[in-house]
Protein backbone atom coordinates (compact mmCIF):
# COMPACT_ATOMS: atom_id res chain seq x y z
CA UNK A 1 0.00 0.00 0.00
CA UNK A 2 2.74 2.42 0.85
CA UNK A 3 4.33 1.98 -2.74
CA UNK A 4 0.80 2.83 -4.08
CA UNK A 5 0.49 5.68 -1.80
CA UNK A 6 3.73 7.34 -2.65
CA UNK A 7 2.92 6.15 -6.66
CA UNK A 8 0.50 8.92 -6.48
CA UNK A 9 1.86 11.27 -4.37
CA UNK A 10 4.64 11.69 -7.06
CA UNK A 11 2.05 11.67 -10.08
CA UNK A 12 0.27 14.53 -8.54
CA UNK A 13 3.74 16.50 -6.72
CA UNK A 14 4.20 18.53 -9.73
CA UNK A 15 0.70 20.09 -9.89
CA UNK A 16 0.97 20.67 -6.49
CA UNK A 17 4.59 22.46 -6.69
CA UNK A 18 2.69 24.54 -9.61
CA UNK A 19 0.71 26.38 -7.40
CA UNK A 20 3.71 26.69 -5.04
CA UNK A 21 3.05 24.13 -2.31
CA UNK A 22 4.33 20.73 -1.48
CA UNK A 23 3.71 17.77 -0.42
CA UNK A 24 5.25 14.54 0.86
CA UNK A 25 4.33 11.12 2.32
CA UNK A 26 5.11 10.64 6.07
CA UNK A 27 3.07 7.52 6.71
CA UNK A 28 0.78 4.87 5.80
CA UNK A 29 -1.31 3.09 8.18
CA UNK A 30 -2.44 -0.10 6.14
CA UNK A 31 -4.61 -1.16 9.10
CA UNK A 32 -6.71 1.96 9.46
CA UNK A 33 -5.83 3.21 6.20
CA UNK A 34 -4.60 6.32 7.40
CA UNK A 35 -2.49 8.47 5.49
CA UNK A 36 0.10 11.24 6.58
CA UNK A 37 1.30 14.18 4.68
CA UNK A 38 3.54 16.87 4.69
CA UNK A 39 1.60 19.38 3.46
CA UNK A 40 3.58 22.95 2.67
CA UNK A 41 1.72 25.98 1.57
CA UNK A 42 3.28 28.89 1.67
CA UNK A 43 2.78 31.44 4.87
CA UNK A 44 0.12 28.64 6.12
CA UNK A 45 0.66 25.61 8.87
CA UNK A 46 -1.96 23.36 9.40
CA UNK A 47 -4.60 26.21 8.70
CA UNK A 48 -8.29 26.09 7.09
CA UNK A 49 -6.76 27.61 3.87
CA UNK A 50 -5.05 24.38 3.53
CA UNK A 51 -8.05 22.49 3.59
CA UNK A 52 -9.18 22.04 -0.20
CA UNK A 53 -5.91 20.99 -0.86
CA UNK A 54 -5.70 18.11 1.36
CA UNK A 55 -9.58 17.36 0.75
CA UNK A 56 -8.29 16.74 -3.12
CA UNK A 57 -5.26 14.57 -2.24
CA UNK A 58 -7.36 12.67 0.03
CA UNK A 59 -10.14 12.42 -3.16
CA UNK A 60 -7.73 11.39 -5.50
CA UNK A 61 -6.00 8.81 -2.85
CA UNK A 62 -8.71 7.26 -2.18
CA UNK A 63 -9.87 6.65 -5.86
CA UNK A 64 -6.56 5.29 -6.92
CA UNK A 65 -5.57 3.19 -3.62
CA UNK A 66 -7.72 0.31 -2.34
CA UNK A 67 -8.37 1.09 1.42
CA UNK A 68 -7.16 4.21 1.92
CA UNK A 69 -9.68 5.98 4.51
CA UNK A 70 -8.53 9.52 5.17
CA UNK A 71 -5.81 11.60 4.25
CA UNK A 72 -4.02 13.84 7.61
CA UNK A 73 -1.48 16.62 7.85
CA UNK A 74 1.46 16.29 9.18
CA UNK A 75 2.26 18.71 12.23
CA UNK A 76 4.03 18.89 15.31
CA UNK A 77 2.92 19.01 18.95
CA UNK A 78 4.37 22.60 19.22
CA UNK A 79 2.03 23.88 16.41
CA UNK A 80 -1.22 26.10 16.47
CA UNK A 81 -3.21 23.62 14.64
CA UNK A 82 -6.92 25.28 12.96
CA UNK A 83 -8.52 21.51 12.96
CA UNK A 84 -11.28 23.06 11.19
CA UNK A 85 -9.24 22.12 8.32
CA UNK A 86 -9.25 18.30 9.19
CA UNK A 87 -7.24 16.48 11.73
CA UNK A 88 -3.61 17.12 11.71
CA UNK A 89 -1.68 14.10 13.41
CA UNK A 90 -1.00 15.64 16.45
CA UNK A 91 -4.42 16.69 16.98
CA UNK A 92 -6.01 13.69 15.63
CA UNK A 93 -3.94 11.30 18.15
CA UNK A 94 -4.61 13.42 20.81
CA UNK A 95 -8.56 14.50 20.55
Amino acid sequence: MRTQVQDVIDDIRPVVQADGADIALVSVDPDTGVVVVDLHVPGYGCATSTAPLLAGVERIMRDRVPGVASVVQECGADATCDTTAGPCRHHQQTA
